[in-house]
């Protein structure tokens, strides 16, 4: 919905409040409002409150009602707890300003966006070896452009698959006669997704075996009806035949009754092991109590075998989704079974600090909203626990949180010294992280890629050189020299 034109008189007055309170509201803002909806006009994970549209009411009493209330459909919480009447009125003139002008008050726009849950700010990293200017040591450069809101990429052979968030599968060919080096299909007849706010077509993956069989994995919200209402993260295969997606098989899909019409924590990544299964992640999808219902599929790691089935050694047979490997997980956006160890790695999202680093083991509660080392995004406590008997601690955890996104394990040769290290992405710091394990153990870390934009994704190519998913285009990363 479009602001309503201010008069001149009220902007005046407007402006002439901001003027006074510019400084402390614009500090609240930055600590309770840019972690979702970004310092400027950029937005993150949620709208812009810069750009003029407001989906949820444009003037002063309806922007009032909802800092102060919430809107629980959207994740958004109310902020009556954490700040007081009058920091709440601070906040709305300086929002309704900014909008306005264009420009938050008091605000450059050449700022970046803040931490959205995707997001936060930066932590103290231990560094894993003695790496000096270990980003100057690297060469960046782009390699498929003119991209919109890549998700997911994954390489097949030397071509590669990428999925775009608005519901579109690109299969990119290496073209030596094109300026580009690219031809770049579009895949059509892929279904249709729910594209509001974090959902999408999220990730892609192809068979062990896809060289005999050309099974092709996809992940994606998947609405009930159309393209939006009540969705849920859908796991389905197919192959492709001159650019047309065929045969396509559902391997997972909620039951209609536990679909939800909240556009937040789909996940969702896909990931195999040497045993025939295929894991899968799903976000709890807002409401953060039912990711420790086992009789829900929102808020898990689940296991299947690669046509559907159901492994008999998973741990809740009798539940009603035996799919379920583990529980209690908040929004998995980075999954990845590690070749030489056979550990299953995952990363998630935190609330406001607390992204974490997680072990995924059969059976296994990993705590969520239980236990969490953040706190709510409006600055109230979540919990007041850390650890509680019976629910597993992370490997390691991030506060503030980095905003957790796309997970690999460094498996080629350009870099030797780095095999067998996580590769994990950061949305809000827009940074690439190595992180050195040992077995089951987390070592350190250390940023190898910064400020290049907001990373979903991240994989090692065929050619030994790391490729990530930024949100217009893929970049290579190989040695400098």
């Amino acid at each position: 919905m479009k602001p309503v034109l201010l008069t001149s008189l009220s902007f005046l007055m407007l402006s002439a409040c901001t003027a006074g309170a510019a400084d402390n509201s614009k500090d609240i803002y930055a600590e309770y409002c840019a972690s979702c909806h970004g310092v400027g006009q950029q937005g993150g994970s949620a709208p812009s409150l810069f750009d003029d549209e407001w989906a949820h009411g444009s003037d002063l009493a309806s922007i009032r009602e909802n800092i102060t209330q919430g809107i629980e459909a959207a994740g958004m919480p109310g902020f009556a707890d954490g700040l007081s009447a009058a920091e709440i009125e601070d906040l709305v003139v300086y929002i309704k300003s900014g909008a306005t002008s264009g420009v938050p008050a008091g605000e450059n726009q050449q700022q970046s966006a803040g931490h959205t849950e995707d997001e936060a700010s930066p932590a103290l990293i231990p560094a894993i070896d003695k790496v000096d200017n270990i980003q100057a040591q690297l060469q960046v450069t782009d390699y498929i452009t003119d991209l919109d809101e890549p998700w997911g990429i994954h390489f097949v052979g030397d071509d590669v698959l990428i999925t775009e968030k608005k519901g579109t599968l690109k299969l990119a060919q290496k073209s030596d006669e094109l300026v580009g080096g690219w031809i770049v299909s579009e895949i059509s007849g892929i279904p249709a997704v729910n594209n509001g706010r974090q959902g999408g077509l999220l990730d892609v993956a192809t068979d062990p075996d896809y060289a005999q069989n050309k099974w092709v994995y996809l992940t994606f919200s998947h609405p009930l009806e159309g393209t939006s209402g009540p969705s849920m993260t859908k796991l389905i295969r197919g192959k492709i035949a001159n650019n047309q997606w065929t045969e396509e098989e559902s391997l997972f899909q909620a039951q209609t009754e536990e679909y939800l019409d909240t556009g937040f924590h789909f996940g969702s990544r896909i990931t195999f092991d040497d045993k025939g299964h295929i894991f899968f992640s799903i976000g709890d999808r807002g409401p953060k109590k039912q990711a420790q219902d086992r009789d829900r599929p929102n808020g898990k790691i689940h296991r299947i075998n690669r046509d559907g089935s159901i492994p008999q050694d998973n741990p809740f047979l009798d539940a009603k989704y035996p799919t379920i490997y583990s529980y209690g997980n908040r929004n998995p956006q980075g999954l990845v079974w590690h070749p030489e160890t056979g550990v299953l790695w995952e990363t998630e999202h935190g609330p406001k600090g607390g992204d974490e680093l997680n072990v995924i083991q059969s059976g296994v509660n990993y705590g969520w909203p239980e236990i969490s080392y953040g706190i709510n995004y409006n600055g109230t406590i979540l919990t007041e626990h850390q650890a509680l008997p019976g629910m597993a601690q992370p490997v390691s955890q991030w506060t503030p949180s980095i905003a957790a996104c796309g997970l690999d394990v460094y498996t080629g040769d350009l870099f030797p010294q780095w095999k067998g290290r996580l590769l994990a992405g950061s949305l809000a710091f827009q940074s690439l992280r190595l992180i050195q394990v040992d077995g089951d153990k987390y070592v350190g870390e250390v940023e190898i890629l910064k400020d290049k934009g907001r990373i979903r994704d991240v994989t090692t190519g065929p050619d030994g050189a790391i490729y990530v998913a930024l949100p217009r285009k893929i970049v290579r990363l190989s040695p400098k020299n």
